[in-house]
């Protein structure tokens, strides 16, 4: 029987598991690229991430579905309808089963043509397709085995089972690439016995929603037509992954240097794991907006989701700030000792985490959009923002390299953050636009003095304890810059914001 557990205990389940999901995949994406470049090479770190990138487009088969089920999943799990719930399921995982099949044809093309692409002597032709076999496998078993599971968990607002699941995974997997890099092993067989963790996270999942929604029937005829967002939702979701994944792909066949996507994947994997903590915060709220505005309770979405805005982007400011000003030093002690090629370019730093706050400046308007899903209604923005990242991002990167690809994202972002700015008060919160235009500048400016401020000093740091105490004490700078311009600008939401906070807290520590 499913719990009917509230939407704040939802969210503080969520938002707890979800940290401590986040801090394991933010130590492991600094644990594993270094065991890649110490124990292998950065030729190799940057075959796996090209090659992991491919794969990412190939799941592309898959996309549109689990937001469409999500959606379709919100009102029969409002009403506590298992036959309609049973019904979404089962076309789920029949679409599921599907787009494995597509998926596992598309890595065999690429395992066969990858090879032809790419140039290194660190691998053999028959090496580097296995290690596409290899690298494909995680993917093809969630789309046989568990993607339906979780949808389904994430519409029930339980995307806490999800992370601790995750979790397990994250934890495994560092630990057999570790151990087995230590003793030298093959980077194929280093990769396959890696997926030990998959199916430990496969297994966790299914067991789980066995148990806890055994009222599913999954012989029940599949309501194929629940789904009918899915072409939308894919048509979004496959131009947003061309937009996250154009540089390692420009890089791998436009310029053609295996080098260079290990230089990126390192400046990258900084902000992915940033990215992952911003996730935090928003990570299950999907969901939550998702069944408010399904249930039509307006007042509520406008006050709630002002006061998440004014945290989520006070949030990000000081997080890209501290980066903006951070992320020099830590390259440094990072690759400090690899000489094969040169990770110091400050250039790529300053461009990479500005492109991070502008796509991350727009994210509480991409959420609520996911959460009505308005998928149809912005597919010409998606459209346009996909073309300016391509178009811009091939010409720019024969002129500049790395830095052209990123100018070109950052345009692209910034074109998308002004549509939603105006997209989202009209077709969602019915909100002034000036409500979330007032809050861009404010935490724009606040970015600069931050940053300013503490360029004002020079900082040299020599080990990891030196950079994190430097990394503190630039924070606590941050934090009060940020918290005078909430006082001064918006007070009634962040008067509003503590009380919620004290509220949630209160509620979790009864529970």
């Amino acid at each position: 029987m499913r719990n009917n557990l509230s939407r704040t205990k939802k969210f503080i389940y969520s938002t707890v598991t979800t940290a401590m999901y986040q801090l394991a995949l933010f130590l492991a994406g600094f644990i594993t690229p270094k065991v890649m470049l110490t124990y292998y090479s950065s030729e190799i770190n940057g075959l796996v991430s090209s090659i992991t990138q491919f794969i990412t487009y190939f799941n592309l088969v898959e996309a549109g579905l689990s937001g469409a089920a999500i959606y379709a999943l919100y009102k029969p799990l409002a009403d506590n309808d298992y036959r309609e719930i049973s019904a979404v399921v089962v076309a789920a995982k029949n679409f599921y089963i599907k787009s494995g099949m597509i998926f596992l044809v598309l890595v065999t093309v690429l395992a066969i043509g990858y090879p032809f692409i790419v140039s290194t002597s660190s691998l053999s032709f028959v090496e580097i397709s296995l290690l596409v076999f290899v690298l494909g496998f995680s993917s093809a078993l969630e789309f046989f085995t568990l993607a339906k599971y979780r949808a389904l968990l994430s519409a029930d607002q339980k995307t806490y089972i999800i992370s601790m699941a995750s979790i397990v995974q994250v934890v495994l997997n560092t630990l057999i690439i570790y151990v087995l890099a230590k003793f030298n092993v093959q980077i194929v067989v280093l990769r396959a016995v890696a997926l030990l963790s998959v199916v430990a996270r496969t297994l966790i999942l299914m067991i789980y929603v066995r148990v806890k929604y055994s009222e599913i029937d999954y012989s029940v005829p599949p309501k194929k037509n629940a789904l009918n967002k899915r072409w939308d939702a894919m048509y979004m979701q496959v131009l947003g992954a061309i937009h996250t994944g154009a540089p390692v792909v420009i890089l791998t066949c436009v310029v053609r240097d295996l080098l260079l996507v290990s230089v990126f994947s390192i400046y990258n994997m900084i902000i992915t794991g940033l990215h992952g903590i911003m996730s935090i915060f928003s990570s299950g709220l999907s969901s939550s907006f998702g069944d408010v505005i399904v249930r039509k309770q307006y007042g509520i979405l406008q006050k709630t989701y002002q006061q998440f805005e004014l945290a989520y982007l006070s949030f990000m400011t000081v997080i890209y700030s501290v980066s903006m000003v951070m992320i020099m030093p830590f390259i440094t002690i990072y690759t400090d000792g690899i000489t094969d090629t040169n990770y110091y370019m400050p250039m790529v730093g300053v461009l990479i985490v500005l492109n991070a706050f502008f796509y991350n400046l727009k994210s509480p308007q991409s959420m609520l959009l996911i959460a009505a899903g308005l998928y149809k209604e912005s597919k010409v923005q998606t459209t346009i923002q996909g073309l300016i990242m391509v178009v811009f991002g091939i010409v720019f990167a024969y002129l500049w390299g790395i830095e052209g690809i990123l100018i070109a994202s950052i345009l692209s972002n910034l074109y998308r953050d002004i549509d939603l700015l105006f997209f989202i008060p009209k077709n969602v919160t019915r909100l002034p636009v000036r409500n979330t235009l007032k809050r861009w500048l404010s935490m724009l400016i606040c970015f600069i003095i931050i940053c300013a401020g503490a360029s004002a000093f020079e900082i040299k740091v020599d080990n990891y304890i030196q950079w994190a105490v430097v990394s503190c004490i630039v924070a606590i700078w941050a934090f009060l810059v940020v918290l005078i311009n909430a006082v001064c600008f918006d007070r009634e939401m962040l008067f509003g914001l503590i009380k919620r906070i004290k509220g949630v807290l209160s509620s979790g520590a009864k529970n």
